[in-house]
């Protein structure tokens, strides 16, 4: 514990050195962490295969899902992926230090507020060896030092990835100790009690693992328990539109908290739109889940089952999805609300009063206008890479990028300023003008 307690207070004080670094140096040493990568592709795969093996067993002992495999799987493309995250990072504007606003309270009084970084992050994730240098290049950029706690299924990986970046990066000068990687079971308790070095806490994993996070520690915690998706197929539709953005929704990577798990349609459209949809589902391997009014119409013999209550609530992250007739948008709407997670959700319409409608009433992080739920992303967002998706609703929602890894701080200059010659009736009073100078000394 002592060895944990001291190396993420080191990590710590890094941050107040990194926070301080140019915005070459920065790139300099993201530069360094993709060539670093793509050279030394070899050994993140092998050490990938030994997790993979382990994970195999894992699986058919019943303590890994299929989801959760599927995504610990590293080869050449996914690698290639991470480089490219890399050097989109490289490309996005620095934030440190940025001008957020500038207010004149008095003459020569000027009140500045400054982009800055949060400080500590915390980063507990299962299964996916990519947060390594997706975060990693974003709390570099951003001036954040950052500790890891992957799971043991994936811990060869996330070692091979950690040593490979953070030495990379070490050699550009970027402060010793800014990045630290924990690496046993009993090191995610003690990380929870670090409140007072460990600024903000992100989990990548399942519903429970991340729930567990949120009800077990004081610290900030961004991030979503679930992602529970839903398309709506409105009245006003074209069906051939429908067919292909709910399928893509569902099957083109199941495993991930953006895929639809449920499909609402309007009755109105049910009669044509059901069979066809359930059809393709089917024939696509996705196991469809039904109200009694949808296997009525889609066909009984089609061994479409019965959904009960609690797969309104589910995230299967599997080829499984409910399906639901709905008598109007009003219904499909508070449905989405009361059985959602808030993640992201979509309308497939030709009425765009109505998509107006869905998109002003829907909470959630992301609502979508005829376009598939698997959008969601930070680097299909443009942010370069993503630290995760926010489903809450203070500092940062939907996916987050470098700017969830920012807050800001007050600059105050003046020159000679008292506060008594403001205080009493006969103070002097405050100009609050607001001005686009930059912050400078």
């Amino acid at each position: 514990m002592a060895d944990i307690r001291s190396n993420v207070a080191d990590a710590k004080a890094a941050a107040i050195a990194l926070s301080a670094k140019d915005t070459d140096t920065k790139n300099n040493a993201l530069n360094a962490m993709a060539d670093a990568l793509n050279k030394r592709r070899k050994e993140v795969i092998d050490a990938n295969a030994a997790d993979m093996k382990a994970a195999e067993k894992m699986k058919a002992e019943g303590e890994l899902t299929d989801a959760m495999v599927k995504r610990l799987k590293v080869d050449n493309d996914k690698i290639d992926g991470m480089i490219d995250g890399i050097k989109d990072v490289i490309k996005l504007k620095d934030p440190v230090g940025e001008t957020m606003s500038t207010t004149e309270l008095d003459d020569s009084l000027m009140l500045y507020q400054i982009r800055c970084p949060i400080g500590l992050i915390g980063v507990i994730f299962e299964s996916r060896p990519d947060v390594v240098p997706q975060i990693m290049s974003l709390c570099l950029k951003s001036g954040n030092a950052v500790v890891f706690k992957g799971g043991r299924e994936a811990a060869n990986t996330n070692k091979a990835l950690f040593n490979i970046l953070s030495e990379a990066a070490y050699d550009k000068d970027i402060p010793k100790s800014v990045f630290c990687i924990m690496e046993t079971r009993e090191d995610i308790s003690a990380i929870l009690k670090m409140d007072e070095y460990i600024d903000l806490l992100i989990p990548r994993g399942s519903n429970e693992f991340v729930s567990y996070i949120q009800e077990n520690t004081k610290i900030p915690v961004l991030g979503h328990a679930a992602g529970i998706c839903h398309v709506y197929v409105d009245g006003d539709v074209d069906e051939e539109m429908a067919l292909t953005v709910s399928l893509d929704s569902k099957i083109q990577y199941p495993a991930v908290c953006n895929a639809a798990e449920t499909l609402l349609v309007n009755a109105s459209v049910a009669n044509s739109f059901l069979p066809r949809m359930t059809d393709l589902f089917i024939k696509s391997g996705v196991e469809v889940r039904a109200d009694a009014e949808s296997i009525s119409i889609a066909g009984k013999d089609k061994g479409i089952k019965e959904a009960n209550a609690s797969d309104w609530d589910e995230e299967y992250n599997d080829m499984i999805i409910s399906v639901k007739i709905v008598k109007s948008m009003d219904e499909a709407i508070d449905f989405i609300n009361k059985h959602g997670s808030g993640h992201s959700d979509t309308i497939i319409t030709n009425n765009m009063k109505n998509a107006l409608k869905f998109t002003s009433l829907v909470d959630s992080s992301t609502v979508l206008v005829n376009a598939s739920t698997r959008f969601p992303d930070g680097f299909r967002y443009g942010k370069g890479a993503e630290v995760g998706i926010s489903t809450n609703k203070v500092h940062s929602r939907g996916p987050v990028g470098m700017e969830g890894l920012m807050i800001y701080k007050y600059i105050l200059v003046g020159n000679g300023h008292v506060m008594k010659d403001y205080a009493g009736k006969n103070g002097k009073k405050f100009k609050h003008i607001v001005s686009d100078k930059e912050f400078r000394l």
